[in-house]
């Protein structure tokens, strides 16, 4: 009996120690893995939790809260914890309501990954290289490059809020997850694109967000779809570079000019849905009148003046100054500044309208005639010489020309045109002034009376002159008459006779009588004949004395008449 009591007890001990080995067996593999437990006590914010084990476990009461909501827990409740040791130093169960969230978030996480689905998470934190995302209790990696389609400078408005974020990446075994939020959008954007791109059409008005600005426009987000907005169409007034009116970031309203749906390229306007400035211009701006403008730009050729808003006039460079020629229009004029225009031209069909600036100003030529008409005499500079005469410097900055043919009564132009220099001071007399051509004709042997007038006053074709031989030539003889003026006989005139017409009988400084034949003002010079005078002579003296018809030879008669011409002079 003894006996068998004996074996039952030792039966009975070894049955528990089987049972608390394979209790506690149970109960270590349970370490590191989500138990239910059951709430004994909420005090002081911790919460006493049971598990089913030896000891009870105590969890801050903050860990069962909602973001930004207070935590609702009593007595009584049941709710999931992570154990992470049976017991600890006080021996207690060490549990943690965080870690059991986060363990339910992977068992979540892996399967919208395997789903490719996507995960709301609110992003908390900054980190090198991009930031932190609470996945419902799993921290995830958001890279910067991840945030946005477009580069964003500014991430506060999208801290602590929740958002749908694409898993690209996860290792449960390192606790790794990496998430983009730009994935989605472009996912967001491609579907509103197609559905944009569908329903456009030429003409539509839209709003859009400016995305990006180069010098020649700027591209505009239409919500998935971008369009190219250029320079000239963002205002009918000009723009220089779009920055001027526009900037990153900037709500815009547009309108589609024009879709070409097979390159899906969409030309934006902003100047189309405001009013067009150069409807009836015509009627604003008429030929001859006067408005004062500001310079809007300054090229090679001219300057552009705007009128009003979207209204700009060119402004030739042949049309800015009286006497400034070969400047350029910078020279002139400067950007921004405010000038007075007269409207020279109006061409509404290709929006241009010319402009000129010394319209405005008195015509130097006009102010020159009124002041020194033709006859007055000046002095002037030397600014220029020519081939073909000096420029003179005249009242009013502006310049005269003496013709090579007015420097000088006697002296041939080339001559003449040697004997000055730049800079030289001349006194010149006005010939002409025209102001159309913008041309004032001078003269500086117009100073002194023709000395070739002054010789040939009382001489007329037919009067017998002395004359002194100056130069003899194979065609005739050259020679001076009165105060030194210069005529030509001709070989062929030199005498009635042809044995005597030679040029070689004569020499220089000989004195002949000769009948002027021809004066010809234009070229300066007086033709002269012996041969004619000769031929007069014997004319006059056979009616005088005989003809040789009675029997007196000539040289009877023009012996007679020469002895009663010498009597006569004696």
């Amino acid at each position: 009996m003894a006996q068998a009591m004996a074996k039952t007890g030792e039966g009975a001990r070894e049955s528990f120690a089987a049972l608390l080995e394979e209790s506690l067996g149970t109960s270590e593999s349970l370490e590191g893995t989500v138990v239910k437990g059951r709430v004994v006590a909420v005090e002081n914010d911790m919460v006493t939790i049971d598990v089913g084990l030896k000891s009870e476990g105590r969890v801050a009461l903050k860990e069962f809260a909602q973001p930004g909501q207070p935590a609702e827990l009593k007595a009584g409740d049941t709710v999931e914890v992570y154990l992470e040791r049976m017991e600890d130093k006080n021996g207690e169960a060490v549990l943690s309501r965080e870690k059991a969230k986060r363990e339910e978030a992977w068992t979540q996480l892996e399967k919208a990954f395997n789903d490719q689905q996507r995960v709301t998470g609110v992003i908390f934190g900054r980190v090198k290289g991009g930031f932190t995302v609470d996945l419902n209790g799993a921290v995830a990696f958001l890279p910067g490059s991840q945030v946005d389609i477009r580069p964003v400078r500014d991430i506060s408005p999208l801290l602590g809020t929740p958002q749908p974020f694409q898993i690209l990446k996860m290792d449960r075994s390192r606790g790794n997850i990496v998430v983009s939020r730009r994935a989605v959008l472009e996912e967001s954007r491609a579907e509103a694109r197609s559905e944009l791109v569908a329903n456009l059409k030429e003409g539509q008005v839209l709003q859009g967000v400016v995305k990006n600005i180069t010098d020649y426009g700027a591209f505009v987000d239409l919500g998935g779809v971008d369009g190219l907005l250029h320079v000239t169409d963002i205002a009918w007034r000009r723009i220089n570079h779009p920055s001027e009116a526009l900037q990153i970031g900037q709500t815009v309203t547009v309108q589609v000019i024009r879709f070409n749906p097979e390159t899906q390229r969409i030309s934006l306007g902003m100047k189309q849905l405001e009013a067009d400035p150069w409807e009836g211009v015509e009627a604003k701006y008429p030929v001859s009148a006067r408005f004062k403008g500001r310079v809007t730009n300054i090229t090679d050729y001219g300057a552009f003046v705007e009128l009003e808003p979207g209204i700009e006039g060119l402004v030739h460079v042949s049309e800015m100054s009286w006497t400034k020629k070969n400047v350029h229009p910078g020279k002139i004029v400067s950007t921004s500044q405010e000038v007075e225009v007269m409207v020279l031209d109006v061409d509404p069909q290709k929006r241009r309208i010319s402009l000129g600036l010394k319209q405005c100003l008195d015509n130097p030529w006009e102010t020159f005639l009124d002041k020194y008409g033709p006859g007055t005499e000046l002095e002037g500079e030397v600014k220029n010489i020519t081939e073909f005469g000096l420029f003179v410097g005249l009242p009013g900055d502006i310049d005269g020309m003496v013709h090579m043919s007015d420097l000088d009564w006697n002296k041939s132009g080339e001559e003449a045109i040697a004997e000055y220099k730049k800079g030289d001071r001349v006194k010149v007399k006005v010939l002409d002034v025209d102001i159309e051509k913008e041309r004032i004709s001078l003269g500086i042997k117009q100073l002194a009376s023709d000395p070739f007038e002054s010789a040939t006053a009382g001489m007329k074709k037919g009067d017998v002159v002395t004359c002194t031989v100056t130069q003899v030539t194979d065609g005739g003889i050259e020679v001076a008459v009165g105060e030194g003026f210069t005529g030509f006989i001709r070989k062929s005139d030199l005498s009635r006779e042809r044995s005597e017409q030679r040029p070689e009988r004569f020499a220089v400084g000989e004195k002949v009588d000769a009948k002027v034949t021809q004066i010809d003002r234009g070229s300066r010079r007086i033709s002269l004949s012996i041969k004619v005078r000769e031929m007069e002579e014997e004319k006059q003296a056979m009616a005088e004395y005989g003809s040789s018809d009675s029997g007196a030879s000539l040289g009877d008669i023009l012996g007679a008449a020469l002895k009663r011409r010498q009597q006569g002079e004696e």
